[in-house]
């Protein structure tokens, strides 16, 4: 947890950063606007004042000698903003000022973290002399682990390190509270747990908590990049200067999208899976037992998500309020559903 705050503020610098050298391009690009507005006036006034047969011959004469014409027409100003980047323009979807020393310095300690986080959940199995998500506290500890692991997995695929400041925050409040509130210690199984589909069903579940992590991270970065391209569009400061490095909302939503798939995917076969283990424990498929109950939930809101926005036109705000809902039904599913309500999956041990 240590190593993961430490990379979180030097994910938390980068963005300051990036807010400081967007801020002043944005005032140089202001200022260059205005000196391009003021050079238009001049050059119009220049035209008027010049009979249209000397500015002919004079541009004859610059022609001749090989000279290069200094005056720039309105028009072309125009079109090209007078040579100045447009203040708080959408970004392109780069990452504007490659990779700052204070985010290969997070990256790093990302990675050092994971392995320490890895060490952690694989002692932790070697000391339970089982798989290491029997309850509340290990199933934490394993798919914080899984949604670190994704995260940098996905690096070799495509950029997300703009991420970093979601995951790794959300990691050390999520190792903290169960630390707090969901630790236990080690205890044999459960009679009805001592099954291969333990290591089946739970394995799958947490690789599909780690993919709609970061999904859910790039819907909120998607409202607000949507709020700051709006705001731009409509001549208003589009605030929060770093969104102008990361890529634009309609990239945002795309990756959300296709990584909220291969969640689904994941998803899919928890279900599936959990059905044939109830079978082989309870002798029912279905039971309607609150936990399956919120499962199918999870999984209907990931399919409607994933339906709406490829079949319906669902995109923009809404898909990312359909995502993040989502997301928060898989917390709520972790956290109040294990605790609070009770029923055959009450394995939290506490």
């Amino acid at each position: 947890m240590i190593v993961y705050a430490i990379a979180f503020v030097f994910y938390a610098v980068d963005l300051a950063n990036r807010s400081g050298d967007a801020g002043a391009a944005q005032r140089e690009g202001a200022a260059a606007a205005k000196r391009a507005t003021v050079s238009e006036r001049v050059a119009a006034a220049a035209d008027a004042s010049v009979e249209p047969q000397a500015l002919s011959e004079r541009t004859a004469e610059a022609s001749a000698s090989g000279g290069v014409a200094t005056r720039v027409r309105p028009q072309a100003a125009r079109a090209t903003g007078g040579g100045a980047p447009v203040a708080g323009g959408p970004s392109s979807g780069g990452q504007g000022g490659g990779r700052s020393k204070a985010l290969r310095i997070g990256f790093s300690l990302t990675v050092l973290g994971f392995l320490l986080h890895l060490g952690a959940t694989v002692l932790r199995g070697i000391g339970a002399e089982r798989v290491p998500w029997a309850n509340m506290y290990e199933f934490a500890l394993t798919a914080t682990c899984a949604i670190v692991l994704i995260f940098l997995l996905v690096q070799f695929f495509v950029d997300l390190r703009f991420l970093g400041t979601l995951v790794t925050g959300m990691t050390v409040l999520f190792l903290g509270v169960s630390k707090v509130n969901y630790y236990v210690e080690i205890v044999p199984l459960q009679p009805a747990l001592d099954s291969y589909w333990l290591v089946i069903h739970i394995l799958v579940a947490v690789l599909a908590v780690g993919f709609f992590t970061l999904s859910f991270g790039l819907s909120v970065l998607q409202l607000l990049q949507t709020r700051r391209e709006n705001r731009f569009a409509a001549g208003e400061p589009g605030g929060m200067a770093f969104l102008t490095t990361l890529p634009r909302a309609v990239r945002l939503e795309d990756l959300a999208y296709r990584i909220a798939i291969i969640g689904f995917v994941f998803w899919t076969f928890t279900l599936i899976a959990g059905s044939i283990w109830a079978e082989a424990a309870w002798s029912r498929y279905w039971g309607w037992d609150t936990k399956e109950v919120w499962t199918f939930v999870i999984w209907v809101l990931y399919a409607g998500f994933i339906h709406a926005r490829a079949t319906r036109g669902w995109r923009g705000t809404r898909s990312a309020w359909l995502s993040i809902v989502a997301y928060a039904a898989v917390i709520f599913n972790f956290t109040i559903v294990n605790v609070f309500f009770k029923g055959l999956h009450a394995y939290s041990g506490l």
